[in-house]
């Protein structure tokens, strides 16, 4: 064995891993061969504009969406290499906050969070003391009894970690937590979500357009477009990039390298441009 091999095999199997994954949706490639790798305990934040793959990717991670080409690993396990059975235990390592938290609307909070631990084998007391665990870590205490319609956006948020977290996740994941969101909520999302790692033993992969959020919770950003990562850093080097697709971000400015990429390829999408 050589010793770069040698250090390989000693080098610690990350929580994600993610090879050469290739995803279209007819004649419109959305990833195109991405790499990724995710180490465990890492707070990893996706971001880039509207419309470039973010949530594609992120339903890849937990296995929604099987890749046309590629490969993703779960704590070293080709996730699509497993059977059917194998690969429903390994998405139990997963916990996913979908946007707007995605609540059902005909049951209440508690129901809500509970709705992913009916199924453990826990006594019901067992139960309601977990789901007032979570309520409680998202700072939401003694709300179990309202509806999802007598919340605001962000309590909605929140009351989705708090399922998401509900069967103690190794991992994860959330898409736009902060989605039309005002900045205080924002800030306060992102302040749940640093919470809910300091207390919790996981891996977060995050995707948002909120370059403030980002930097609040991210070890490190990577930045999305054209079905490729263009740049990943530590907060402190993605905001100081001279890079121009970074910049362009995160100033917000309408005109740059983003913009006139993004509409080559919806030209191209549409039967424009070639």
């Amino acid at each position: 064995m050589t010793a770069d091999s040698a250090r390989a095999a000693a080098a610690p199997v990350p929580a994600l891993r993610v090879e050469g994954l290739r995803k279209a949706f007819g004649s419109l490639t959305v990833l195109d061969g991405i790499d990724l790798s995710v180490p465990r305990g890492e707070s990893l934040v996706i971001v880039g504009p509207s419309g470039t793959g973010k949530s594609v990717l992120l339903k890849h991670l937990i296995g929604l969406l099987q890749p046309d080409a590629g490969r993703v690993y779960v704590d070293g396990q080709d996730l699509w290499a497993l059977d059917s059975v194998a690969r429903n235990t390994v998405r139990k390592k997963f916990g996913m906050s979908f946007q707007e938290g995605a609540l059902f609307d005909s049951m209440d909070v508690f129901e809500n969070v509970a709705f992913p631990l009916r199924r453990s084998g826990r006594s019901p007391a067992a139960i309601r003391a977990r789901v007032e665990e979570c309520l409680a870590l998202v700072r939401l205490p003694d709300i179990g009894g309202k509806r999802p319609s007598e919340l605001s956006g962000g309590m909605r948020r929140r009351v989705g970690f708090a399922r998401a977290i509900a069967h103690s996740p190794e991992i994860l994941l959330f898409d736009e937590p902060n989605t039309g969101l005002d900045p205080i909520t924002t800030d306060a999302i992102a302040e749940v979500i640093l919470g809910i790692r300091r207390q919790l033993p996981v891996t977060i992969v995050t995707i948002t357009h909120h370059v403030a959020s980002a930097r609040k919770i991210g070890d490190r950003l990577a930045l999305l477009f054209r079905g490729n990562i263009l740049y990943e850093g530590s907060p402190e080097e993605f905001l100081e990039s001279s890079d121009p697709a970074v910049r362009q971000f995160v100033e917000g400015r309408a005109e740059g390298p983003l913009t006139v990429e993004f509409e080559k390829a919806d030209q191209r999408a549409n039967g424009g441009a070639r």
